[in-house]
Formats: C-alpha cells, sequence, structure tokens
C-alpha cells in the first residue's frame, strides 16, 4: 500500500476520534464473497419476516461499488450508546431498548458524520462518497467484522474487545483509497448465554431469526402480533437487550458522553400504568424525536397488550 493510501487512513481515523467516534475501521471496497451465501440462506429461510425491504438491492448490499461510483474504501465507524447508570427508568415498568433512551440515532450520528465529511473534504480535498447510517443496503456489521473493529458474535452483534457491543454503526463509502485495517478473531468461545437467554428463541449460534425476535415484533412487523404467538416478551415493549445484557464482554461497557441520548427525565418515571394510560398529546410530547415515534402509539399499546397476556 502506498504511502498516500497510509496518510488517508491516519488523517481519517483522527478525525473520526476528534468527533467523538469510539473506534474506526477501513476495509477495500469490494464484493463480500464470504456474506453472499449467508444473506442469500437467511433470506431463502424468511428469516426476515415482513421486512421486505430486506430482500431488496441484493448485489448493492454485497458490493460498496454498486452504491458509490469509483468506490475504493468502506470506512466503519462506532458510536457508544451505552446509558450511565443515572439514566436508567423504573425498574419494575414495562422495557425500552438502551439504544432508543434519547435523541433518534440517525439524526445525532448523521449530524457528527456530515462535521467529519467537511472535516475530512478540508484536509483530504474533494471526495465523492455517501455517508450511511443504517440507512441503506449495507452490510455494516460484516464492514465493521472486516476492518477489525470487533467480531460478529453468536447473537449477531457486533463484539469490540473489552468494549462490548452497545455501539451504533456507520459507514462512510469513498472514491478515496485508504490503507485497510485486518480482521480479529472470534472470542465467543464455548459461550451460549444469548442462545439460552432468548425468550424466542430466535437465536442459533451466528444467525438471529429476525422473524422470531422480540424487537422484530415489537418494532418492525406493523401489522397485529400472529395470534399463534405464544412466547412472552418478558415485559419489552420497543426492541430488546436480552442478548446484550447477558453477553460477558459487556461487563465491561463504558457509559457514553452524548448529551443528545439522554433520555427525558419524565421517561424514566414512567411506571406501567403510565405507560398504559399514556395519552396521544404525551406520547408525542415525550417521543417527537425519538426512534419510540416509530411504532406510534398504537403499536406501544399492542406491545403492552402482549406483555400482559403473557405475564405468568
Amino acid at each position: 500500500m502506498n504511502q498516500t493510501a497510509s496518510t488517508h487512513s491516519q488523517v481519517i481515523k483522527r478525525l473520526a476520534q476528534q468527533h467523538g467516534f469510539a473506534f474506526c475501521g477501513i476495509s477495500k471496497a469490494d464484493f463480500l464473497e464470504a456474506e453472499a451465501p449467508h444473506l442469500e440462506n437467511w433470506l431463502n429461510q424468511h428469516m426476515h419476516g415482513e421486512m421486505a425491504y430486506m430482500a431488496n438491492h441484493f448485489d448493492k448490499r454485497l458490493d460498496p461499488r454498486l452504491l458509490v461510483d469509483g468506490a475504493q474504501t468502506v470506512v466503519s465507524l462506532v458510536y457508544n450508546y451505552f446509558p450511565p447508570t443515572q439514566f436508567q427508568p423504573l425498574s419494575d415498568s414495562f422495557k425500552v431498548s438502551k439504544y432508543a433512551f434519547g435523541e433518534d440515532y440517525h439524526r445525532v450520528i448523521k449530524d457528527k458524520m456530515q462535521v467529519l465529511w467537511d472535516d475530512l473534504q478540508n484536509e483530504l480535498g474533494e471526495i465523492n462518497g455517501r455517508m450511511f447510517v443504517d440507512s441503506a443496503p449495507v452490510l455494516e456489521k460484516a464492514w465493521a467484522k472486516m476492518s477489525g473493529i470487533g467480531w460478529v458474535g453468536k447473537n449477531a452483534n457486533l463484539i469490540i474487545p473489552k468494549q462490548g457491543s452497545f455501539y451504533f454503526i456507520a459507514e462512510l463509502i469513498i472514491d478515496l483509497p485508504a490503507e485497510p485495517d485486518g480482521p480479529i478473531r472470534d472470542f465467543c468461545g464455548t459461550c451460549t448465554r444469548c442462545i439460552d437467554a432468548c425468550p424466542t428463541e430466535a437465536i442459533t449460534p451466528y444467525v438471529v431469526d429476525g422473524s422470531k425476535c422480540i424487537s422484530y415484533f415489537t418494532i418492525e412487523l406493523k401489522e397485529n402480533l400472529p395470534i399463534e404467538l405464544n412466547k412472552g416478551f418478558e415485559d419489552w415493549i420497543f426492541g430488546c437487550d436480552i442478548c446484550q445484557d447477558v453477553c460477558p464482554w459487556n461487563r465491561h461497557a463504558k457509559s457514553h458522553a452524548e448529551s443528545r441520548f439522554e433520555p427525558k427525565p419524565e421517561m424514566l418515571g414512567l411506571s406501567k400504568s403510565d405507560w398504559e394510560d399514556m395519552s396521544e398529546e404525551l406520547f408525542k410530547n415525550l417521543f417527537r424525536y425519538s426512534a419510540i415515534s416509530r411504532t406510534k402509539l398504537g403499536g406501544i399499546r399492542r406491545n403492552i397488550a402482549h406483555a400482559k397476556k403473557m405475564r405468568p
């Protein structure tokens, strides 16, 4: 790799760190040959459930050069969202995934990436490329794994050594050459805690059946929950963190320092009865800029009804 590519990598990583990204990894933009059979099998077994968009743009998911003309480099970025201990909801209330405690991460991280993008242009000259925050057909975990930020664990989450998995992943796909990093090995070992803990049995080693996942049921599924669904959600009404909470690597999780991820105090104080009696006006005021707004109040009520029905 030439000196210019090495310099580009150094600049990208320095600026990424300056703008709050915990880790930055770099890969050559190429066809993800090893991922193709896994993605095809996952789709053929309908593990995407009603998420029809997952079956779209198969080729683009595997080749970033189809997303950005002249793409040479994929920059993987991760941003911590593990909440400080003082930002914890009531222990006996309904549960919401940690990623949704504060402002919608799409908004927050896109803002961070735009500033990073502008600084990259200032230092390295004109760059052609695109920014992605869980918003396009990009296999973000595969790229993060390839760049050596972490490995993809048995719960199909990116796990970062001595850091855990409570990180958002974003990408820059650019036409600039940069020195690539290499992958690291898998440190899951013989552990099966995530598999054993999943209430809906959605996890087999390194594969999550999206159509069985609590996050899918409580967020992605827009219709009524299947009548035959006889698995409890353990009071999760938006997303689910069980397979991450039980992961030994998340004992190392460090609290984020992002003020925009801080939840509103009113949200932390919600009891089960508060959730059940919530008005449309309160829902909009509390979650106007939150990922929770995706489900609308009707979705939350549907999830609460199932949680209550399946309660022992």
